[in-house]
């Protein structure tokens, strides 16, 4: 009688494809955030530690933060202490933009072009003397 023996995928992670279909990230965005994505959830995010498990630096990392957060992607919030000073800041990262318009659906209004432009003859008046 055979035997099947099945070996199973261990340590993978399933995330959603907007964030690697949106064209407003760069490649280097992209991949943070999917690293960011596939840590377990319990994993204590600091831009040290992003630092010190990838290949760019602390400048680097910052940067693809930044742009990760205009876009929509991670939110920052300042932890204040008993006293109210700020102390720390935390950042929630999410798997899909929590901006409208993250994957392109809005309009561009940059030099907009009219269809049907209508040509109007312009009135003038008359000169003042």
């Amino acid at each position: 009688m055979p035997v099947f023996r099945v070996e199973k995928v261990k340590d993978y992670t399933i995330m959603p494809n907007t964030h690697l279909r949106n064209r407003q990230l760069s490649l280097r965005a992209k991949g943070l955030l999917c690293q960011m994505l596939s840590l377990p959830p319990e994993w204590n995010f600091t831009l040290q530690g992003l630092a010190y498990i990838n290949k760019e630096g602390l400048d680097a990392i910052t940067t693809i933060i930044h742009e990760l957060e205009r876009a929509g992607y991670i939110t920052r919030n300042r932890i204040r202490d008993e006293k109210g000073l700020f102390r720390e800041m935390e950042y929630t990262v999410y798997s899909s933009s929590k901006l409208n318009d993250s994957f392109g659906n809005n309009p561009i209004t940059e030099n907009p072009t009219p269809d049907n432009p209508t040509l109007d003859f312009p009135t003038q008046g008359k000169p003042m003397q």
